[in-house]
């Protein structure tokens, strides 16, 4: 078996739900010149499913490219992306506080589906994929309670403009689906990946 895996994505929630379960990982970043949040742009019309599964693969794509370019010992490699929508609607990082304030304000009492998308390069064969879904419920957020969240800090480069393992679990009224997922790395599906190349047993 691998001895660990690659992980390409600068989310400390991504790297702690790994060692949860084991799993021996070293980061690969992107360089200081790579536009990695070009891959996230959204397509006109595109749908919060197929988006987050689009935007895995180039950031795999990028990862593998950046890997083999560094001359790096070759390794599993692993992404994710996460999104949150509603309505069909993608609700990405917010650009500043404003939007992150209108982004809470939509999502205030209702319930939305969080999707994350991810994707391993093994060492031989295709790259293997899962999707996870969940939906989240939010209570009923007044202005001020928004305002004080939004100060916190906490929403910038989060989609949806909130995070489940922080500050927000405090107005989050239901959760169905993977609480992991929802973090930004679904953890059985994560795991069933990582059994499928060899990583870990199965």
């Amino acid at each position: 078996m691998p001895a660990m895996i690659y992980l390409a994505s600068q989310s400390p929630r991504r790297r702690q739900l790994l060692e949860q379960i084991g799993v021996h990982h070293e980061l690969l970043l992107p360089e200081a010149g790579e536009d990695a949040e070009a891959l996230e742009a959204v397509l006109p019309g595109e749908p919060p499913d197929r988006y987050v599964q689009r935007v895995t693969g180039l950031k795999l794509q990028a990862a593998v490219q950046r890997l083999q370019a560094r001359g790096l010992p070759p390794a599993p490699v692993l992404c994710a992306d996460t999104t949150v929508a509603l309505d069909g609607e993608i609700f990405g990082k917010p650009a500043d506080d404003d939007e992150a304030a209108r982004m809470l304000a939509r999502l205030s009492g209702r319930t939305h589906d969080v999707l994350t998308a991810i994707r391993l390069w093994p060492l031989a064969g295709q790259p293997l994929a899962a999707l996870s879904r969940s939906q989240v419920r939010l209570a009923c957020l007044s202005a001020s309670r928004i305002a004080a969240y939004v100060a916190s800090g906490e929403p910038r480069g989060k989609a949806g403009a909130y995070g489940v393992q922080g500050r927000a679990a405090a107005f989050i009224e239901h959760i169905s689906g993977s609480y992991s997922g929802i973090m930004g790395l679904p953890l059985f599906e994560t795991a069933q990946l990582l059994e499928a190349a060899g990583v870990i047993p199965t």
